[in-house]
C-alpha cells in the first residue's frame, strides 16, 4: 500500500510539475464544453428565403405571412421574376426559393381549381433541406385546411360542419426540443472518455519516452501496484471534471440532472474503467506520446463519437452497422446518462446498459492489465 501511495504522490507531482497539464485537466473540459455546447445545436430555425411573388395579391401575401410568422422562415428578398432566384440560390444567400405563380388568388378564391406553389430547396444542406420541405409542407397544408373551412362556414353556414382532428401533443423528457438538452449530456459522455483515456495513455508513454519507465520495472514494485498507483490520480482527475463539466451544464447551460446525481456519479465510475483501460492498452502498444495520440484518435475516438448514437441516430445507419455499435461501450454510456439526466429514469431502467458496461470495463480493463503487466515483467 505505502509503494502504491508514493507512485500516486509522484504522479500528482508531475502534474503540478507541469502547468500544461493542468490546463487540459481542468481548463479544456469547459471552454470544449461550452463551445460544444452552443456549436454542436441540431435545431433547425431561420430559414433563408426568397421569395418570387408574381401574383402580388392579397391572398398571395397572406400565404407569405405564414412563412414568416411561423418562427422557422426569415425572407431575404423578393425577386420579380423567377430567373433571379438561381443566383440566391448558387451562392448560398438563401437555403429555399419560393415562387407563387399569376392567378395563385384568384385560383384560392375561386376554389375552381387548385392553386399551385413552388418551393425550391437547397439540397447541398440535408438537414436545412429535411426541415425546410417539412415546414414549408405544413404550413401549406394547414392554409389549405383554413381555406377550406372558411369555404364551408361562409355558403353552408352552423348547418354543416366539417370534422376536424385536433391532436393534443405531449412531448416528454425535452418539452421545448431544445437540442443542447440532448446534446450536453452527450457531451460530458465524450469529454470523459476523451480526457481519461488520453492522459492516462499519455502518462504511461512519456514514463518510456524519459526512461523512467525502466527505473520503476527494476524497482521492488510489484506489477499490480505500480498499475493501481498510475491509474488512480485520473480516477480522482475523471471524477472531479465530472464535477465541474456538472456545474457548468446547470448553471451555464440550464440544463439540470432529473434523476439521481449518486447513480450518475457510480456509473460514471463504471465507465472510467472503460476508458482507463483502453488508455492503458494504448500505452502497451505505442512508443512516443504522438504515436499514442494518433492511436486513441483515429482507432478509438473518432469511431466511437461516429458510432456511439452521441450525433447520428443509430437507427438510421445500416443494418450491419447497427451490429458493430454494440462492440463500443460509449454507446452504451450515452444511453445512461441520457436516462439519468434527461428521463430522470434509476437503475430499474438502466440495469442492462450498466452490466453490459461493466463487462466490458472488466474484459478491457483486465486484458489491459496482463499485456502491461508482461510487460513491466
Amino acid at each position: 500500500m505505502n509503494a502504491i501511495l508514493h507512485i500516486i504522490k509522484k504522479e500528482l507531482l508531475q502534474l503540478r510539475r507541469d502547468p500544461k497539464m493542468f490546463g487540459i485537466i481542468f481548463i479544456a473540459p469547459v471552454l470544449q464544453l461550452l463551445i460544444l455546447g452552443y456549436a454542436a445545436n441540431l435545431d433547425v430555425r431561420d430559414i433563408q428565403v426568397v421569395v418570387c411573388d408574381q401574383d402580388k395579391s392579397a391572398t398571395s401575401r397572406e400565404f407569405i405571412r405564414q412563412f414568416t410568422n411561423s418562427g422557422y422562415f426569415t425572407v431575404m428578398a423578393y425577386v420579380p421574376e423567377i430567373d433571379e432566384v438561381d443566383r440566391y440560390l448558387d451562392y448560398s444567400k438563401a437555403n429555399m426559393a419560393l415562387v407563387i405563380p399569376l392567378k395563385f388568388g384568384s385560383d384560392v378564391i375561386s376554389r375552381a381549381r387548385p392553386a399551385q406553389v413552388q418551393a425550391i430547396v437547397d439540397g447541398s444542406e440535408p438537414m436545412l433541406t429535411t426541415a425546410g420541405m417539412q415546414y414549408a409542407t405544413i404550413i401549406a397544408n394547414s392554409y389549405a385546411q383554413n381555406v377550406v373551412f372558411a369555404v364551408f362556414d361562409k355558403y353552408k353556414g352552423s348547418a354543416l360542419r366539417i370534422p376536424r382532428v385536433s391532436p393534443e401533443l405531449r412531448i416528454w423528457y425535452n418539452p421545448e426540443l431544445k437540442s443542447r438538452n440532448f446534446m450536453i449530456p452527450g457531451v460530458l459522455a465524450t469529454l470523459l472518455m476523451i480526457l481519461t483515456m488520453l492522459l492516462t495513455s499519455l502518462a504511461i508513454v512519456k514514463e518510456k519516452e524519459v526512461g523512467t519507465m525502466e527505473q520503476l520495472i527494476v524497482t521492488p514494485i510489484k506489477p499490480y501496484a505500480l498499475i493501481i498507483g498510475k491509474i488512480a490520480p485520473f480516477v480522482g482527475i475523471g471524477i472531479i471534471d465530472i464535477c465541474i463539466a456538472l456545474l457548468v451544464a446547470t448553471f451555464w447551460f440550464k440544463v439540470h440532472i432529473n434523476g439521481s446525481l449518486w447513480l450518475l456519479f457510480g456509473l460514471c465510475v463504471i465507465f472510467l474503467m472503460t476508458t482507463l483501460g483502453l488508455g492503458l492498452f494504448i500505452s502497451t502498444i505505442s512508443k512516443t506520446q504522438q504515436q499514442a495520440m494518433m492511436t486513441s484518435a483515429f482507432f478509438v475516438i473518432m469511431p466511437m463519437i461516429y458510432l456511439s448514437g452521441f450525433a447520428f441516430p443509430i437507427e438510421n445507419m445500416p443494418q450491419a452497422i447497427q451490429y458493430v455499435t454494440y462492440l463500443f461501450p460509449l454507446r452504451y454510456f450515452i444511453i445512461i446518462i441520457r436516462g439519468v439526466y434527461l428521463k430522470g429514469v434509476g437503475i430499474q431502467a438502466l440495469w442492462g446498459n450498466a452490466l453490459t458496461l461493466f463487462l466490458f470495463g472488466v474484459v478491457i480493463l483486465t486484458v489491459s492489465i496482463l499485456r502491461f503487466s508482461k510487460k513491466v515483467g
